[in-house]
């Protein structure tokens, strides 16, 4: 495993010194430490920006954060404090505590940043034995990735290949002080039970279960790129389309695979797309509740992060659709900039070369969602039609029908969203008109 010194860090300099910007999670306690200190004398410490999340979980946290500030401005690095509100409703506080941080870690980071993290070869064994327990297949018993995307940015693990011990002689060397947190003793918390008593226990049975778990996890590594090279042909093969917010596949398609198939094809889908995975068994059940509804059905799967509907012939991936309120309508606006809509969507226009939207001398838009009972009459046809009619001929996804953006004139329905424009009120020659776009950003996801 070798001695840990600052040359360990060298194959990751240029990377560290062609990003935008360095960030290290920081804590005070060894791992990180250690890491900030390495990299202070292998790059320039004005790169470094050390980010400390505050949790509130303990009575010495702003405590802990005045450490962390002085021991940064010691080195010339940066330093950055996160206050982070940590919720357990949805699981264990170690889960929430990891969620909030991560999610902090994600909203900081551009494209061309980076984030450093001091995960070290002991957290990954203990990472593929809880993921073990809990049931994982190859990609969770892969452990964690050295490098991954984080939001618009990259995740960076250095450390994995380095033993706790190591870092500790490097401290003890160095002179360094850290923070020792106790609930890191607590056998409350899974990790710390497989820390302090399952690993423990391992060893003194089989001396080599750090090296043979490790190998496991490699092999696991390139099981999982396998899995994921073959998803991605199917997912190229079978024809993914973007929608308005997320994307499609084929049912009928998707129902020609292989069940083992099928499932790693909508693992990684889900996966690829940056949404977080639900368990085996929900995806499974998810799969078959989908293909088995009625025809003019429009069935929902939800979970924390993601969505999976069926309409039509498709079948329909987006994380959540955030809920709108109605009584929000009646913003007025003149097209003369972007406008970011209830729910997420946006409402953009143009000047069309031809046709579009007449605007009314005095340049005002007012912008409605559906509440019912609206009927407009498309320009070129021969009748007006209900709303609702018209959305089922458009092929309007159902669960975006009352998120459409309705366009009014003086009180009167003039344009529906990027659809259509109503007759009277389209633009003729040499006039110019406004043609729209409404649309969802792509989401960005953010990991473990």
């Amino acid at each position: 495993m070798g001695r840990f010194t600052p040359d360990y860090l060298a194959p990751w300099v240029p990377r560290l010194l062609s990003a935008g910007k360095v960030y290290l999670g920081f804590s005070g306690g060894l791992d990180s430490t250690v890491l900030l200190h390495a990299l202070c004398r292998q790059i320039p410490a004005q790169k470094l920006t050390a980010v400390y999340i505050h949790h509130a979980l303990q009575a010495e946290a702003t405590a802990w954060q005045q450490g962390c500030e002085r021991f940064c401005r010691n080195l010339g690095a940066g330093f950055l404090a996160l206050p982070v509100s940590v919720s357990t409703d949805s699981g264990s506080l170690e889960t929430a505590a990891r969620d909030a941080r991560y999610k902090a870690f994600a909203g900081l980071l551009k494209e061309t940043d980076l984030l450093l993290l001091a995960h070290h070869r002991d957290d990954q064994i203990e990472t593929v034995l809880y993921r073990l327990l809990r049931g994982s297949g190859p990609r969770g018993l892969a452990g964690m990735p050295g490098v991954r995307a984080m939001g618009s940015g990259t995740l960076l693990r250095p450390l994995l290949g380095i033993g706790r011990c190591s870092l500790e002689q490097y401290a003890l060397e160095q002179h360094l002080t850290w923070v020792e947190d106790p609930s890191n003793l607590s056998l409350e918390h899974d990790r710390n039970f497989i820390r302090h008593r399952l690993v423990p226990l391992l060893q003194g049975r089989w001396p080599e279960t750090d090296k043979r778990l490790l190998r496991s996890a490699a092999l696991c590594r390139e099981a999982d790129a396998l899995a994921s090279d073959l998803a991605a042909e199917d997912i190229e093969t079978l024809g993914e389309q973007r929608q308005r917010r997320g994307w499609s596949l084929p049912l009928s398609a998707m129902l020609a695979l292989s069940g083992p198939r099928l499932a790693n094809l909508l693992r990684f889908w889900i996966l690829y797309r940056r949404i977080p995975v639900p368990g085996h068994g929900a995806l499974a059940s998810a799969m078959a509740e989908l293909a088995t509804a009625r025809q003019d059905a429009v069935p929902l799967i939800s979970w924390r992060g993601g969505e999976l509907r069926r309409y039509g012939s498709r079948i329909y991936l987006s994380d959540n659709l955030p809920a709108i309120d109605p009584a929000q309508s009646g913003t007025v606006w003149r097209g003369d900039s972007e406008l970011y809509l209830p729910g997420g969507s946006r409402l953009a226009a143009a000047r069309a070369e031809q046709g579009g939207l007449l605007v009314p001398a005095n340049g005002d838009l007012e912008i409605r969602f559906r509440s019912g009972g609206e009927r407009c009459r498309p320009v070129g046809r021969s009748g007006s039609n209900s709303l609702k009619k018209l959305f089922q001929e458009y092929r309007l996804e159902p669960w975006l029908r009352d998120r459409m953006p309705l366009i009014y004139i003086d009180g009167m329905l003039a344009a529906v969203g990027d659809l259509f424009v109503c007759e009277g009120f389209q633009a003729r020659q040499p006039r110019s008109g406004l043609r729209f776009l409404w649309y969802y950003p792509e989401a960005q996801g953010g990991g473990g």
